[in-house]
């Protein structure tokens, strides 16, 4: 009550109609405020003090909607995925955890006072129900044979979360216009990530290090931050962004980079297209200077079904860019990677072979529940691999795997028939042929790398199911609109 009598007072004085009983009140919001700024500044420095206040606006933000939880988890995501806050409470929380902690108590907080009622499943409810209900079940047995650190509690803890996204997405986004606007923070935020990771990587390297070990207030590294192929000095730079290790950095643009050419392409973008000729440029120079091959492939195969399902041009463009890449000078080191991997023939590929047969002996030794997410029986086996579905028979055996093949079918299956049915250049096409084209990119990419279900990437994890989550909100949305706006058919 105190608190709101002194900004009601505070208030009367600024919209006073008296001019210097205004400017006094003015005078005293601008020193009250220049003092907690410069105590901020003063005491934690520039950074921590900007982050600090970031978080604090958030906060109030997110408290207000889950609309703002969702737009501050998708930048967190793509701008700074693996910040903490500089203090531990047992634990060094990180901002993703404030943050779907916000999010989901919002969520609560809305069931329990009545504003929600109904609890929206879809189609894909029960098997992902079904896939975390095995994966918990898979995490309790592994117990019997690997001890339990709290790091790896938590890691699981906060996947099984992130994978609740999709619910929360399909529940709470439920106008066109909120998953427009949650598309344009996708994609403005990647556009900035990408134009900072490509200063990071043409700027010298002791400058990108010095910029970037700023960010250790926020628990980011300070040594190792430049990466290499092959981790050689001798051989290319990898870009890293924000995101320190390139592949998972590929992992993140393969997702973003597809949004973003739908977008681009749609007859109504979401942002001016100029802006998104700028924004999906960045993403792919930033995603060819990962060197990720993996990742380029995920985004190739994902454009390649768009170019035969609604614009046959970009099959066009993307042969004409193969042949760019083939015969450019300044190209030809990626594409010599690119054959040595199919052939098997260079260092990073021959890892990874020997990191399948490893696992696949894991697996024929526990092949219908996996080993959980702790460790391994065998002092001769370790848990890690290169590649998203044997990390998860690896960690939950057959059972999982299928599991997680069959939600992937099942949404592939409904956001097929969905776009079959809307007219051509329909407000809702873009974002789910974006969205899910998305997902089938990640799941291609995945052959090669295994951050989209990794405890330790809990960031694209989340962005993984956010993409699912916000491609169905656009086929619910699809299947809401009256008859009549949806009777012409793609063919």
């Amino acid at each position: 009550m105190i608190g709101n009598s002194a900004l009601d007072k505070l208030r009367i004085l600024v919209t006073s109609e008296n001019p210097t009983v205004a400017l006094a009140g003015l005078l005293m919001v601008i020193l009250g405020a220049g003092a907690l700024v410069g105590v901020l500044f003063g005491g934690l420095g520039p950074i921590l003090a900007v982050g600090l206040l970031a978080v604090a606006v958030a906060a109030f933000l997110m408290l207000r909607s889950i609309q703002w939880g969702f737009v501050a988890l998708l930048g967190l995501i793509i701008l700074l995925p693996y910040a903490a806050f500089p203090f531990k409470i047992g634990f060094t929380p990180t901002f993703m955890d404030a943050i779907l902690g916000a999010l989901f108590g919002v969520w609560f907080l809305r069931i329990v006072t009545g504003s929600d009622t109904t609890f929206v499943g879809s189609s894909l409810g029960a098997p992902i129900f079904a896939f975390l209900a095995w994966a918990v079940v898979a995490f309790i047995a592994g117990l019997a044979h690997a001890s339990l650190s709290p790091t790896t509690l938590r890691n699981f803890a906060e996947v099984l979360l992130v994978v609740l996204l999709f619910f929360a997405a399909i529940n709470q986004v439920k106008t066109v216009a909120q998953l427009e606007q949650l598309s344009r923070v996708i994609l403005l935020s990647g556009g900035l990530m990408s134009a900072l990771g490509i200063v990071f990587y043409v700027i010298p390297g002791a400058w990108t290090v010095a910029i970037l070990s700023r960010l250790r207030v926020f628990g980011y590294p300070t040594e190792g931050i430049l990466r290499y192929i092959e981790d050689s000095p001798d051989n290319a730079m990898r870009a890293i962004a924000t995101s320190i290790d390139p592949n998972a950095l590929g992992g993140l643009l393969v997702i973003l980079t597809i949004i973003a050419v739908t977008f681009l392409l749609a007859k109504n973008p979401v942002i001016p297209r100029r802006y998104l000729v700028l924004i999906t440029g960045l993403m792919g120079a930033l995603l060819y200077l990962t060197y990720s091959r993996g990742s380029l492939l995920g985004v190739v195969a994902a454009l390649g079904v768009l170019g035969l399902l609604r614009y046959r041009k970009l099959i066009v463009w993307m042969v004409v860019g193969a042949g760019l890449m083939a015969i450019l000078p300044q190209t030809q080191l990626y594409v010599s990677r690119f054959l040595e991997g199919v052939q098997g023939a260079d260092l990073a590929t021959q890892m990874r072979f020997g990191e399948y047969k490893d696992a696949l002996i894991l697996i024929s030794r526990y092949p219908v529940m996996g080993v959980g997410f702790s460790g391994t029986p065998d002092i001769d086996l370790y848990l890690g691999v290169s590649n998203l579905y044997l990390l998860i028979m690896e960690e939950m055996g057959a059972v999982g795997v299928t599991l997680y093949l069959l939600i992937s079918a099942v949404f592939f299956s409904v956001a097929y028939r969905t776009w079959r049915r809307l007219p051509a250049g329909h407000r809702l096409e873009a974002p789910l042929l974006g969205y899910t084209l998305a997902v089938f990119g990640a799941m291609v990419s995945g052959i090669f790398d295994h951050f989209f279900f990794n405890i330790t990437f809990t960031h694209l994890v989340a962005l993984y199911w956010l993409s699912m989550g916000f491609g169905m909100v656009a086929v619910l949305l699809a299947q809401q609109e009256p008859e009549s706006s949806s009777n012409t058919e793609h063919t």
